[in-house]
């Protein structure tokens, strides 16, 4: 036997135009967990999908236990013991939990002798069980849609466990998961290990690498670059494998000049009871306001209200003196506000377009001649200035979306809205699930922009990068402003006391 769970020896994979993996290899132990890292575009989401037999391998070899096997599609690698848990959700809603953790192999037994049916009964029997092992106290009876995108997640690791797994693969697992949902994870995979399941685990996030890890793969560029035992790794040593060279300072510099106060919200209101209430703040020109607070704190809500996608019973918007109606996304990017959602996949990109059609999708009108043609050869070459400007990394501006990194996703994403020239652009999450290289990048976008003059409301998660990039920021609790921090004054300490001020 081989001390080797699963081992991929020279892999190689190319598209057109690009090679993705260039003879990689990955071995994994039974009862650990190896964290497979990079930056977007390393390969290491492409890596697993030739693991789990969504794409198929130019060259290499897989071994189980020490015996060469094939892997053809996602149906055989179940049945060899792998299962994984993709980053964008693909769930059933109007399902049960138990329908969606058997789908596509539910038991059967024959009614009246001979005709084959679903047994429910035993599915459902087994779902229970599968959850209650995964410490999920979910009716299995529910729909899927009744429950939050992080508990759909929490399926789907069941889903994998229900497969009676030897080889799991989690990609971004936390990444809309709340702290205590990350801590219920964490025992999970400790239980996972425990019965000699082995992990792989990527994640963006270095505090998690460094605290459940026991191995750790670095790849850059489609390459493979080295295997680590965890223990005594720092973040440091990690970011430089990862992008090549040593990344001194996490953000730009900041050089813009907050001037006067050219966007203002007053006594912004929900229609929603539970949601955004009475919120009022206003943004400087050439300002970076960071807007902070946990999960709950209607931060979103309050941003897509102002964008025109959310109703609310009171509040004005005026930007200049001069009050905005907005009543819906147009009439916002008519009055020069964009807004870069919080979900890339689902509200974002238009994953069977290319990028071409992904940059110019909101600034179409402007290349319309004679009232109904499109000036194509002014589109392609805004199109271009805009992949230069961002520098994104895409073999041609007609390859799609779908096939890009997330890193250059959300730079095509950035550049659609830069290219109607908004005066202030809501960033929401703009960096999850993105690596350390490719944040440095967006950063510096979002830094130019508000030197150049722009207004720029950014929401995150990361009190870190709220601290990095932020001039001002503001910190929301349940719907309400608790208060606002200066950049230079602003530390974890007092962002998370003004998000955890809950009204008595």
């Amino acid at each position: 036997m081989s001390e080797y769970v699963l081992e991929m020896k020279d892999v190689y994979k190319a598209f057109p135009g690009v090679i993705a993996l260039n003879h990689v290899k990955l071995q994994l132990r039974p009862g650990t967990v190896h964290a497979l890292m990079g930056e977007n575009g390393a390969g290491k989401s492409t890596l697993m999908k030739c693991m789990f037999g969504i794409y198929s391998m130019d060259e290499g070899e897989i071994y189980i236990d020490g015996r060469k096997t094939e892997i053809h599609n996602p149906s055989e690698a179940l049945e060899k013991g792998i299962a994984m848990v993709h980053q964008e959700l693909q769930p059933i809603p109007a399902r049960t939990i138990g329908e969606n953790i058997y789908l596509g192999r539910y038991p059967m037994k024959k009614a009246l002798g001979f005709i084959p049916v679903v047994d429910h009964a035993k599915m459902y029997e087994d779902a229970q069980r599968v959850l209650k092992e995964v410490r999920m106290d979910f009716d299995p009876h529910m729909k899927l849609g009744e429950l939050s995108v992080s508990q759909m997640q929490s399926v789907e690791i069941a889903k994998a466990v229900s497969a009676n797994c030897r080889v799991l693969i989690l990609d971004e697992p936390t990444s809309s998961l709340t702290q205590n949902e990350v801590e219920a994870l964490f025992r999970i995979i400790e239980d996972l290990k425990a019965k000699g399941v082995a992990i792989v685990y990527i994640s963006h996030k270095m505090d998690e690498i460094l605290r459940i890890s026991d191995e750790v793969t670095i790849m850059r560029d489609g390459q493979y670059i080295g295997t680590w035992d965890a223990k005594g790794l720092t973040t440091d040593f990690i970011i430089t494998q990862m992008v090549g060279r040593e990344l001194t300072n996490l953000y730009p510099p900041r050089e813009n000049v907050p001037g006067d106060v050219v966007f203002e919200v007053d006594d912004f209101t929900s229609i929603n009871p539970k949601s955004f209430r009475h919120v009022s703040f206003n943004v400087r020109k050439s300002e970076i306001l960071g807007v902070a607070g946990l999960v709950g704190a209607q931060r979103t809500e309050l941003m897509e209200g102002i964008f025109g996608i959310r109703s609310k019973t009171s509040g004005t918007v005026k930007y200049m003196g001069k009050e905005l109606h907005i009543t819906q996304p147009k009439t916002a990017i008519d009055n020069g506000i964009a807004m870069l959602t919080e979900d890339r996949r689902a509200s974002g990109i238009m994953g069977v377009l290319s990028v071409a059609d992904n940059i110019s999708i909101a600034s179409l009108n402007q290349y319309v001649e004679h009232g109904i043609v499109l000036n194509n050869k002014k589109i392609e070459e805004l199109v271009q200035e805009n992949i230069k400007t961002m520098n994104t990394k895409t073999p041609s501006s007609k390859t799609p979306i779908s096939s890009l990194s997330g890193g250059n996703q959300q730079k095509v994403l950035i550049g659609r809205w830069l290219a109607n020239n908004p005066d202030v652009l809501i960033l929401d999450e703009p960096t999850r699930g993105i690596d350390v290289g490719a944040k440095y990048e967006i950063y510096t976008i979002i830094a130019d922009l508000a030197k150049q003059g722009k207004s720029i409301i950014m929401i995150s998660s990361e009190m870190a990068e709220l601290i990095g990039m932020s001039d001002r920021i503001m910190v929301m609790c349940d719907g309400r402003v608790t208060g606002f921090i200066d950049g230079k004054d602003a530390t974890q300490e007092n962002i998370m006391e003004l998000a955890t001020q809950f009204e008595a």
